[in-house]
């Protein structure tokens, strides 16, 4: 039983706290890994708020990336001194597994949620861990042959995580949620790194036109770089107005990655006919109650299309693949985001994305 470095939270809400944790010897199905890197999602902070199943305290993290170190008796995909990066958790058994779906397993929320393996138990004694079935803010992560994909030579080993949720959140929207056409239009709320990755999958796929909604200059900047053609500070202007203006007929497509319901209420505003509005977030169900029956006539008379997006379709083994070829091949700089802190800063770098002074932070174990 090894003695790793973690973050811990303690507590809803509050800061994590770096300290030994006894991890345990891989069971015949698990595979352990040493991080190289792990990535801070929006993801981490809803559950370091107490918003998840895992109690507290417990280990989060889910977008890590490092080397295998040890293999149970019965894995196969992997084997030692491998590069890998790690993913979401599914069973491989239920309907969505079975038709290669796994963002939709219907065992989701245990398998990644709970804080305990598939069986109740718990890896890191009275901490809770498995969280996305790695909990990786720590120097060493249990995962499974169905959440962990190689990474070729050539891709940066400590930022691969981020591939693992957020970026192919925002890639897999735009690539195979909404899969949007070439030519077409696309609007983007919030350049964190979803949307960011969509923006780069849009970039990739050939749109012609891709608006980028953000509050951070900076944001904007970068957004611009990496193939948005135009960006608008919403503190500034009417959003659904300068859109229209961009787009007479509306967008062909539009991307929500913050929740919040003053972006919900617009997207009526600004969707051509036929246009698809995908979502990885939604406000308070009170907070859009109000205009839904409105919301959902004007949908059946303009034929729109509202998708909801987890994990931006993908089935990690191939999407994770095609993306860390992009990167290869040049066309999906996804290392552009990133800003890199010791995982003892894990608190200031969490401080940092909040302010807009980071994109994406990555951690690396000290």
């Amino acid at each position: 039983m090894p003695i790793i470095r973690a973050a811990v939270t303690h507590a809803a809400n509050a800061p994590f706290v770096m300290q030994d944790v006894a991890l345990d010897d891989p069971r015949g199905d698990e595979i352990l890994v040493r991080i190289e890197g792990v990535g801070i999602c929006h993801t981490d902070l809803v559950a370091q708020a107490g918003y998840f199943t895992a109690e507290l305290p417990a280990v989060f993290g889910h977008e890590g990336a490092g080397i295998v170190q040890a293999v149970g008796t019965g894995v196969r995909k992997v084997r030692v001194g491998d590069r890998v990066a790690l993913s979401f958790m599914s069973c491989g058994a239920c309907a969505c597994c079975t038709r290669n779906e796994p963002a939709y397993c219907h065992h989701m929320t245990p398998l990644n949620s709970s804080g305990k393996r598939p069986d109740g138990s718990k890896t890191m004694g009275d901490i809770s861990g498995s969280f996305f079935n790695q909990s990786s803010f720590a120097s060493h992560a249990l995962v499974n042959e169905r959440n962990i994909v190689k990474v070729p030579q050539g891709v940066p080993l400590d930022v691969a995580g981020i591939l693992g949720c957020g970026v192919q959140t925002g890639a897999g929207a735009v690539l195979r949620s909404l899969n949007c056409a070439p030519e077409s239009s696309l609007v983007v709320f919030g350049a964190g790194a979803v949307g960011m990755s969509a923006v780069m999958a849009a970039k990739l796929r050939g749109l012609s036109k891709v608006i980028v909604v953000e509050l951070h200059e900076s944001r904007r900047q970068m957004a611009l770089e990496l193939g948005a053609t135009d960006a608008i500070d919403p503190t500034t202007c009417d959003t659904a107005a300068t859109i229209r203006a961009l787009c007479p007929d509306g967008v062909d497509g539009a991307l929500d990655t913050t929740g919040l319901p003053q972006v919900v209420d617009c997207v009526p505003d600004i969707l051509a006919k036929r246009g698809q509005f995908g979502f990885v977030g939604i406000p308070p169900a009170a907070q859009i109650d109000l205009k839904l029956p409105g919301t959902l006539m004007a949908a059946m008379r303009n034929g729109w299309t509202f998708r909801g997006i987890i994990e931006g379709d993908s089935d990690v083994d191939g999407f994770l693949a095609d993306l860390m070829q992009y990167y290869l091949d040049g066309v999906f700089p996804f290392d552009r985001m990133v800003t890199h802190y010791p995982l003892s800063d894990i608190n200031q770098a969490i401080a940092d994305q909040h302010a807009g002074l980071c994109v994406k932070p990555v951690l690396i174990p000290d």
